[in-house]
């Protein structure tokens, strides 16, 4: 098993929930936390236990994003106009990596980082190799020619497991996207509930 591949598991073991929908998560067949005492009984979650898993949850789902850098998208989306909720969704949602993963050119969000920094994407017709890059409304994503036969690409392809969301038009057969607007959370197709309520309530303590 890859490092990346276990560490995706134990992220998913450690919240206690199939972050991703992917069929092979552990917690498939075992829906505790990992470790000796992983199966025993845990206390009552506090409000500060419960929006804490609420950030970690979030911030697993993008790739583990580090704690200063989801700090960042937080003030962001605090400054902007609107619901900071939302605004820290939209935000999210806008990373290069999220969005070469909700194209379905890579199987999982940690590929889409990889794939980013080993300078497979064109972002209007030039290489970006920025993971955290923000696309704008009716950028160009696409997959260099010279990579769209990778054993990873066809993979994804030829997987089921995810939806293609609206504010994005995906073209599979040129392996081409267009990031039409930005994202709400209720378009946003994640496998569990993701609460940036909670999230915003866990920063504004």
């Amino acid at each position: 098993m890859s490092k990346r591949i276990a560490a995706k598991h134990k992220i998913d073991r450690r919240l206690g929930i199939n972050l991703w929908g992917r069929p092979k998560s552990p917690l498939n067949k075992r829906s505790y936390a990992p470790g000796q005492h992983g199966a025993t009984r845990r206390k009552k979650t506090t409000d500060f236990g419960t929006q804490l898993n609420a950030k970690q949850q979030l911030r697993g789902y993008y790739g583990s994003i580090g704690e200063k850098q989801f700090r960042k998208y937080f003030q962001e989306a605090v400054r902007r106009k609107g619901d900071t909720g939302e605004n820290l969704i939209e935000l999210l949602e806008r990373r290069l990596d999220a969005v070469v993963y909700r194209s379905k050119f890579v199987p999982t969000v940690f590929a889409a980082r990889q794939f980013v920094n080993h300078g497979h994407i064109l972002v209007n017709g030039k290489r970006v190799n920025i993971p955290s890059y923000q696309v704008k409304d009716d950028d160009i994503i696409e997959v260099k020619q010279k990579s769209r036969e990778l054993p990873m690409v066809l993979e994804a392809l030829a997987s089921p497991e995810r939806d293609v969301p609206d504010y994005i038009d995906v073209e599979l057969k040129d392996l081409k996207t267009t990031y039409l607007r930005g994202a709400k959370l209720e378009e946003v197709p994640y496998p569990v509930t993701m609460q940036p309520n909670l999230v915003i309530e866990f920063y504004s303590r």
